[in-house]
């Protein structure tokens, strides 16, 4: 089972946006890594194209290690780690801070 899905809301540990708060997007398992919405965002120059005739600088949000970055607890609002129990023959997420089971 995945400590980390899609939809989550983590933040930040380490890095350039570290405190940062966001969704994640995508997670590529492979390279262990995963797209959060509003963190790693880089500057790329475009050539100009048929979906872009203008070209110029655009903004592109990149993948970031999952080693930094860390579910948010709905109960504190601060970081936490996540431990899986089984319950009633079921494997859950619990926020490892508060106890409460992770939805």
């Amino acid at each position: 089972m995945q400590k980390i899905k899609v939809n989550d809301t983590v933040v930040v540990l380490a890095g350039k946006d570290k405190d940062k708060q966001g969704k994640v997007k995508t997670i590529n398992f492979k390279t262990n890594r995963a797209l959060v919405e509003g963190v790693n965002v880089l500057k790329k120059a475009t050539k100009p194209s048929q979906q872009n005739p203008q070209g110029g600088i655009v903004d592109l949000e990149k993948a970031i290690h999952i080693s930094n970055i860390a579910l948010v607890d709905s109960k504190t609002g601060k970081a936490t780690r996540v431990k899986i129990k089984e319950v009633s023959g079921k494997k859950v997420r619990v926020a490892a801070k508060s106890g409460n089971e992770i939805k």
